[in-house]
């Protein structure tokens, strides 16, 4: 782990540069924040993590709805908690801390397509970052997570 001063606007601005074609194609959209500040992290990590996050919020929409997916932070002393909040389908109350293990999935391959390790990896990364992450929910509004990460 290389450890350094990252800009998260660069980090997202790249993840959703990869997700355009597929996000236009559902007429969907992706805003980032423009007052994401720099990190202390490992710049893999980060695209891992965000990876993760984004494709998950544009994967688990609801049928005929576009996609919406938004990227903002809130600074708190010496920490940044980055939100991804999207309108998909959301995840009930119940499995709110098991979609973190690895191999847990809540739907079919053939309703979304996935391999279950995707949270599993982001839990552990920004662990690894010294932050933590978690989600709030609501069945048919959508969801959205939290990563608190190490400002610079």
């Amino acid at each position: 782990m290389r450890l350094e001063q990252v800009s998260l606007i660069g980090v997202l601005a790249e993840i959703a540069k990869d997700l355009k074609g597929r996000i236009d194609a559902m007429h969907g959209t992706i805003r980032i924040a423009e007052d994401l500040p720099n990190v202390t992290g490992d710049m893999t990590l980060l695209m891992q993590i965000f990876t993760n996050l984004l494709e998950n919020a544009v994967t688990y929409h609801k049928a005929e709805v576009p996609p919406r997916v938004e990227v903002a932070c809130q600074i708190e002393k010496d920490n940044v908690i980055v939100k991804v909040r999207d309108n998909g389908i959301g995840i009930p109350a119940e499995h709110h801390e098991k979609i973190f293990n690895i191999f847990q999935r809540l739907h079919s391959e053939d309703e979304y397509p996935g391999t279950g390790i995707g949270l599993s990896t982001v839990k552990k990364s920004v662990e690894l970052l010294g932050g933590s992450v978690w989600v709030e929910s609501v069945v048919g509004e959508g969801s959205a997570f939290f990563v608190t990460l190490p400002k610079e």
